[in-house]
C-alpha cells in the first residue's frame, strides 16, 4: 500500500484540549493512523504526525484544517514561532511505495478544497510550489499573520495561490506542500543570550552560507529560561544531526557558551539516528519506540 506521512503544524501549544479535538477530527478519516504529537508552549505550536494511504491522507488533513479553523483564533495568539495560519504548514511526505509527485497531487487537491470550502487562502511550497520563489517556506511565512493581513490584497508578491486575497479573520492562511523527510531539531544553550542563538542560527543555515539543508532561527524560551537554536534539518543525508550539533557547540564555545541539550520535535527516520547518536548530541527524552518513524508503521 502507498503510505504518505502528513505533519501539520498548528498554532496552538498551550491548550491540550484544543489539540486533542483537532487530532480526533483527523482520526475520523478512514485509513489513517496518528503516530506522534507534540506541543511547545514557548512557540505556542503543536506538531501532529499521521500516516495513511495516498487515497485517505488528504481527507484527514482537510478535517484537521477545518477543525483548527474553528478552534484557533490568531487574533488572540502569540508565540516565538512565526506563523500565518491556524493550520500554519501542512506538508505531505512520501514514506513507502509512493512518489513525491503523488504527494504534490495530494497537496494541490487539499489546497483547492481548503480555499473553496473553508475560504482560507492557500500557498503551495516546496515540491508543490507553483512559483519558484515559494519553494522555500520562510519566503512565504516571513512577514507573519499581522503583516500579511494588510499585504495580501495589495502586494502581488503576497497573493495566494488559491482562495481569496484576504486572510480568514481568525484562521489566517495555510501553507500546503510536498517534501522529503524533514527533521525538526532544536538545540538549547546553557544561556539566556538570545542574540547569540540568533547569530549561531544565521551562521549555520544554508541560505546564509552555512550547512547544506539547514534552516535555523534563534529564540528565547520563557518556559525553559534559555536561548534556543531551532532548526529544520531538510536533508539529513547531507547534514546529519551530529554534524549540526557539533557546529553549534563550536560556535557557542567561541562565544563562551555551553550547550544544555537537544531535542527532536516529532519523528526521525532510522537512518538519521545511528548507534550512539542520541548520547553524542545529548538528546533529551529520546525514545526510539516513539520517535523513529519505522517503528510506528
Amino acid at each position: 500500500m502507498a503510505i504518505v506521512e502528513c505533519v501539520p503544524n498548528f498554532s496552538e501549544g498551550r491548550r491540550p484540549e484544543v489539540v486533542e479535538r483537532i487530532v480526533s477530527a483527523l482520526a475520523t478519516a478512514p485509513g489513517v493512523r496518528v503516530i506522534d504529537r507534540s506541543m511547545d508552549a514557548g512557540h505556542n505550536r503543536a506538531v501532529v504526525t499521521f500516516v495513511g494511504s495516498d487515497r485517505h491522507v488528504g481527507e484527514a488533513a482537510f478535517r484537521a484544517i477545518q477543525c483548527a479553523a474553528r478552534e484557533i483564533d490568531l487574533r488572540e495568539h502569540s508565540g516565538e514561532h512565526p506563523r500565518i495560519g491556524a493550520s500554519d504548514v501542512v506538508p505531505f511526505v512520501p514514506v513507502a511505495d509512493v512518489s513525491l509527485e503523488r504527494c504534490v497531487e495530494i497537496a494541490h487537491e487539499v489546497g483547492e478544497r481548503v480555499a473553496r470550502e473553508l475560504k482560507i487562502p492557500v500557498y503551495f511550497y516546496e515540491a508543490a510550489a507553483l512559483r519558484p520563489e515559494r519553494r522555500n517556506l520562510p519566503n512565504v511565512r516571513n512577514i507573519g499573520f499581522e503583516k500579511l493581513r494588510d499585504a495580501i490584497a495589495v502586494d502581488a508578491e503576497r497573493a495566494p495561490d488559491r482562495g481569496p486575497a484576504q486572510l480568514h479573520p481568525s484562521a489566517g492562511a495555510t501553507v500546503i506542500g510536498a517534501r522529503r523527510f524533514l527533521i525538526a531539531f532544536n538545540v538549547n544553550l546553557e544561556s539566556t543570550d538570545v542574540a547569540a542563538a540568533k547569530e549561531i542560527a544565521k551562521l549555520i543555515r544554508e541560505k546564509d552560507g552555512g550547512l547544506p539543508g539547514i534552516k535555523a532561527m534563534g529564540f528565547f524560551l520563557d518556559d525553559l529560561q534559555c536561548a534556543q537554536v531551532s532548526m529544520n534539518v531538510c536533508d539529513f543525508e547531507r547534514t546529519g544531526l551530529e554534524r549540526v550539533y557539533a557546529e553549534i557547540e563550536r560556535l557557542a564555545a567561541a562565544r563562551g557558551l555551553k550547550l544544555r541539550e537537544s531535542e527532536l520535535v516529532g519523528l526521525a527516520p532510522r537512518a538519521a539516528m545511528g548507534p550512539g547518536t542520541a548520547a553524542r548530541i545529548n538528546l533529551r527524552g529520546f525514545d526510539p519506540k516513539r520517535q523513529i518513524v519505522e517503528e510506528l508503521l
